[in-house]
């Protein structure tokens, strides 16, 4: 079956471009599809000169004839135009384009501006133009042909660079003539018009055959010898086969457009032909190729948007990472630009070179969140596998050791994308860093705060039991104590920060850290213990002078001297004072205790009579001499006041030990006054005489004594008295009567103990078997007496 004959009115009578017609006709024709592999044929001629016949012939195509009953008078509406149709069963791909005539009676004589328009528009699609004229024109000089030529090669040179075209000249209704004459008439007519038209001064001397591949053909009267006349048009139908291949009937291809812009190419002619511009080929090539590639390339834009492969690539990586990333979009984007270079392969090269880089541009920038998106996961990713992998080595290995080896970033695998993630790479590594010197900031500081509790729990309780013991050596003991702790905790501070391999800035500063550390402590707790100074004061008062130097409590039988006591007492809580005045954890002198010594006690000293000393005050002042004030816990001005403090609240407990001990000595000294004892000898010498006279008076005197000292020692009347005269009173009268009642039931007991011994002896010297008459003797007679006429018992009672 021969190819279906298509075809389409180009443009009208009033010279509208039919784009529309045009763009159906591509897409009947497949045009598209052709790339540079199709031809373009026009012919032109006189008015009513047998072209759409011809056409049909050599084409097969069906352009509307000339009716030949009607002759050469047709209305303009049928001709005023350009119709374009599909040769058939030609390769390749053939367009044939039917021109209107010239030299119609329509029109008139003259040219006309749309035979001008027309004939440069198929000078500049065509690449074959048949020119039809008649046998008997050849060597006429008012011959109907030469207006067109004429046309022809003043046009021609309106084209900028022109592409060099087939110029096929059919003659027709030949005559007898045989074309080997024809043809060399007719080819100096052509070159007679050519050396006559007017031409710019780069072509005065330009042959025709720089412009023209010139071919000269015959053909018989299609009215009178249509047999031949078809025979011919056959035999010249052969020669429009394969017309683009080298030494085919087609001219130069140098400037032909690829055929899916064959439509916007042509428009763009005819809009600069209607503004009657010069046409520029070169240019138009590259204004084709450029709107052409870019239509192509947002085409493929729009392709590769609408692609639900990548609809659902881009969904993916917006949620997670995608494994094989790179490898999944270098396809998706090669594949967009292998159909664009498919497309765009017959245009330009260099605007399809720039528009494939504006489309590549165009696909990244599409691609490019779902990058970014990709490298935001992959970096979390990493960052998590960084994490996890660091913080199991920190438990095997150093800390160094695990932040180095763990220490990995994987790259983006993408490879025709050639895109530098340096940046995501650098905001992994600050994020790793950063979690690093987190993790390295936090284990420091639990390090550091683990030796920092040791070196606090190191001094606490003895700084604060050498503050308490408050003597000379105090102050040194403590720098001692300071210097050895602090010494062993930044050697194992020091040991354990080799595992970070800090800088030596960062470690020493570390260490001078915890030494600072350690002083802290100690000046803490010499604070603390200054803020609670008068209690210890008191607390040391109360242990010194409530007791004695083997710690048991002082009882004050009147032997002791209190007011040394005191005065030791009080000495010792004023060293306590002068030792907590001041923080000395350098080894700098200070006078402090010897200040408060002069000042506290030895202007209280009666004899002290030195006007200096009574005239100056040593604690009047805010500062202590040789001590800094930043050293300072108790200002002399606050000693002053503590210790008037601190002495008023122990004078009590000193009154209290004078009472105590005036009490005990009063108790305990129950013998009259020397001139008592002398009035009482001297006034009961008579009675003293009378007691010698009567020995009983003595008697009763010592049963009175006895009962007496009984009593007293009973009723515990000496310690009774002790806590204060009528309170005793009040004990002894309850107690008296009490007592006195126990003492006779105690007098009555030891009288009957002395007889139970002798019955037991009685029982034992009587026989076991003994009647009951012995029983009854022995039980009732308390004595036996021997007489002459035998023994004699005697009742207990009636003794």
């Amino acid at each position: 079956m021969g190819d279906v004959c298509f075809s389409t009115q180009l443009i009208d009578g009033d010279g509208v471009f039919n784009v529309s017609g045009l763009d159906n006709f591509m897409k009947e024709v497949k045009l598209g599809e052709c790339g540079l592999s199709y031809a373009v044929v026009s012919i032109m001629g006189p008015q009513s000169s047998g072209k759409s016949t011809l056409l049909n012939h050599l084409f097969g195509t069906n352009f509307r004839e000339m009716d030949a009953f009607k002759g050469r008078h047709a209305p303009i509406i049928l001709y005023s135009r350009i119709w374009l149709a599909k040769a058939q069963n030609i390769e390749p791909c053939t367009l044939v384009m039917d021109l209107e005539g010239t030299d119609g009676r329509e029109r008139g004589e003259d040219d006309t501006a749309f035979e001008k328009q027309s004939a440069l528009f198929a000078l500049a699609v065509s690449d074959i133009v048949l020119i039809n004229m008649w046998c008997h024109d050849i060597g006429r000089e008012q011959a109907a042909n030469k207006p067109l030529l004429k046309t022809v090669f003043q046009v021609m040179m309106r084209l900028f660079s022109p592409r060099k075209t087939t110029l096929l000249f059919v003659i027709r209704d030949k005559s007898k003539t045989p074309l080997e004459n024809l043809e060399p008439i007719l080819r100096e007519d052509i070159q007679k018009i050519w050396d006559v038209v007017p031409k710019p001064h780069a072509h005065k001397e330009t042959p025709l055959s720089e412009f023209f591949n010139v071919e000269v053909v015959a053909l018989s009267s299609y009215e009178e010898k249509e047999e031949l006349f078809k025979e011919q048009v056959s035999q010249l139908r052969d020669r429009f086969q394969h017309s683009i291949s080298p030494g085919g009937l087609a001219g130069d291809r140098s400037g032909v457009v690829p055929a899916s812009g064959f439509s916007f190419s042509s428009q763009q002619f005819w809009k600069v032909i209607k503004e009657n511009k010069d046409l520029d080929l070169p240019a138009h090539k590259v204004m084709v190729a450029t709107v052409r590639c870019e239509e192509i390339g947002n085409e493929k834009v729009a392709s590769f948007t609408a692609d639900e492969e990548w609809q659902q690539f881009e969904e993916a990586v917006q949620h997670d990472y995608v494994p094989g990333f790179g490898k999944k979009l270098s396809s998706l984007v090669d594949r967009c630009l292998s159909e664009y270079d498919m497309e765009a392969i017959y245009f330009d090269e260099g605007v399809r070179t720039s528009k494939r880089q504006q489309l590549e541009s165009k696909l990244l920038q599409l691609v490019n969140p779902a990058y970014q998106s990709l490298l935001g996961h992959l970096r979390t990713q990493t960052l998590k596998a960084f994490k996890e992998s660091f913080d199991k080595a920190l438990t095997k290995e150093g800390f160094a050791v695990a932040a180095h080896d763990s220490f990995s970033l994987t790259d983006a695998a993408i490879q025709q994308v050639k895109w530098d993630p340096s940046k995501v790479k650098d905001k992994l590594k600050r994020d790793i860093e950063a979690h690093v010197a987190s993790v390295s900031a936090a284990k420091l500081s639990e390090l550091c705060a683990k030796y920092e509790a040791q070196l606090t729990k190191a001094l606490a309780e003895p700084v604060e039991a050498l503050l308490d013991s408050a003597s000379e050596d105090t102050w040194p003991s403590i720098r001692k104590l300071l210097e050895h702790e602090t010494k062993a905790a930044v050697s194992g501070l020091e040991s354990a920060l080799s595992a970070f391999e800090l800088d030596e800035a960062t470690e020493k500063e570390l260490l001078t850290k915890l030494e600072n550390h350690g002083r802290s402590v100690v000046e803490s707790k010499a604070k603390e213990e200054a803020g609670r100074v008068l209690i210890c004061m008191k607390d040391r008062f109360s242990t010194l002078f409530s007791r004695d130097a083997d710690s048991m409590p002082r009882v004050w039988t009147g032997k002791e001297d209190i007011k040394a006591i005191t005065k030791t007492a009080r000495s010792a809580s004023m060293k306590l004072l002068a030792t907590l005045a001041a923080i000395r954890l350098d080894e700098d002198d200070d006078n402090i205790e010897n200040t408060l010594s002069l000042a506290l006690f030895d202007t209280a000293r009666p004899g002290t009579t030195n006007r200096s000393i009574q005239s100056f005050d040593p604690l009047a002042s805010s500062s202590w001499e040789r001590v800094p004030e930043e050293k300072t816990l108790i200002s002399p001005v606050q000693c002053k006041s503590l210790w008037r403090q601190f002495k008023a609240e122990t004078e009590y407990t000193v009154t209290q030990a004078i009472a105590a001990q005036e009490a005990n000595k009063r108790n305990n000294n129950w013998l009259p006054p020397p001139w008592a004892l002398a009035a009482m000898a001297i006034l009961g010498f008579n009675e003293f005489m009378t007691l010698l006279k009567n020995p009983l008076y003595l008697g009763v005197i010592f049963v009175v004594f006895l009962v007496g000292k009984a009593i007293w020692v009973q009723l515990d009347i000496a310690a009774e008295f002790q806590n204060g005269f009528l309170p005793a009173l009040l004990s002894l009268s309850t107690k008296f009567v009490p007592t006195i009642m126990n003492i006779l039931k105690r007098l009555a007991d030891e009288g009957q103990r002395p007889a139970a011994p002798e019955r037991r002896r009685e029982m034992e010297v009587q026989p076991t078997n003994g009647s009951s008459y012995s029983n009854v003797t022995s039980a009732g007679s308390s004595s036996v007496t021997s007489t002459e006429n035998g023994p004699e018992y005697s009742s207990p009672v009636a003794k």
